[in-house]
């Protein structure tokens, strides 16, 4: 047999693994899915699926922004915040003003607030280069207390009537004859063009290109010509956008506004990008690997639930998966610059 003909499964195995693992992040949920449904037949059916796809909604969305800044060299914790802070204040300007402009109108309102809280996250890291986590972890605080000090505090059973109708419509509902449905959420339709388009912008455009260049090495793409500083910004703005686009669909799938709602998250969020491929270090990711990781943590706690685990112990089980992710990645990092080390000291 010829070493050619040797390589070429090998090959193979390589690209269904895939540049970020995405593949074996697949199996191991196939596997786990399976050992589940054997366990507890409940769980391999339409309604849990559906459900699942439905607790994936905000998370999702929360994951793609977390994804962006991974990527770009980051930690943002304050996603969190800024998605309640601008939903709230949003549904809370059409309350008070005694009007309904509907989800759109409120999203956007919203996005506005989100981008410029994402701006103050961005100018203080890319004019100050200071820590990342630091920064956001001050402004989660900061955030917060605004929002309760000065806009309110107040928990809002009755959102806008656009919001109740949203969170009552279902693109696919079945009803069997035990009277137990599975029920799609609209809602799942726009995470989906979301996914499609940070996927695109991170592959297709010179801006994610951009975002994965500073990430691998910021003195190094800016010696290349990218414009560092306002590139950081724009990932802070649009990390801004797509928390307060989370917050909204928040705030519609629970049919109330709680401004003590979302913060205390993060480390799902944080944990299934991480489990999803994206390096802590900075400069790799995928939007696949994020879903693939967002569906895993979901997959973990709706087991779990099922098997009547408690909450701290779901919170343990996701910590110990996030531990996990950043020691495989620190392992990889090492064993790279090892061979890395091996290859220059021979070719000497």
């Amino acid at each position: 047999m010829s070493i050619f003909a040797t390589r070429r499964p090998l090959e193979m195995l390589a690209g269904l693994r895939g540049s970020n693992n995405e593949g074996v992040l697949a199996l191991v949920l196939v596997v786990i899915v399976v050992a589940i449904s054997i366990l507890n037949p409940v769980f391999f059916s339409l309604t849990t699926m559906f459900s699942i796809m439905r607790g994936s909604i905000v998370p999702l969305i929360f994951a793609l922004g977390v994804l962006i800044v991974i990527i770009s060299g980051g930690i943002d914790v304050s996603f969190a915040a800024i998605a309640i802070f601008s939903a709230y204040t949003a549904v809370k300007i059409a309350q008070d003003g005694n009007f309904d402009p509907g989800l759109i109108v409120i999203t956007l309102m919203a996005a506005c607030f989100g981008a410029l809280l994402g701006l103050v996250n961005g100018a203080v890291i890319a004019n100050f280069r200071l820590p990342t986590l630091i920064v956001t972890l001050g402004t989660q605080g900061l955030f917060r207390g605004v929002l309760i000090a000065y806009v309110g505090s107040k928990y809002i059973a009755n959102p806008p009537m656009s919001l109740d109708e949203v969170a009552k419509t279902n693109i696919i509902s079945i009803v069997n004859e035990q009277e137990r449905g599975a029920f799609l959420h609209v809602l799942v339709v726009p995470v989906i063009i979301l996914t499609i388009l940070v996927a695109w912008m991170l592959k297709r455009t010179m801006f994610g290109r951009a975002i994965f260049a500073i990430g691998g090495d910021d003195e190094a793409a800016r010696r290349a010509g990218f414009p560092v500083v306002r590139i950081q910004m724009m990932v802070y703005i649009l990390v801004g956008v797509l928390a307060a686009v989370a917050g909204v669909f928040h705030v519609t799938l629970g049919r109330n506004a709680n401004p003590q709602d979302l913060v205390g998250n993060e480390l799902d969020v944080i944990a299934a990008v991480v489990l999803g491929g994206a390096s802590v270090f900075g400069g790799r990711g995928s939007v696949l690997g994020t879903v693939l990781g967002v569906l895993l943590i979901q997959v973990i706690n709706n087991s779990l639930l099922l098997a009547g685990v408690p909450t701290a112990w779901q919170r343990a089980a996701v910590g110990v998966l996030l531990i996990v992710g950043v020691g495989i990645q620190a392992l990889s990092a090492k064993r790279k610059t090892k061979r890395s080390f091996v290859t220059a000291q021979l070719g000497a």
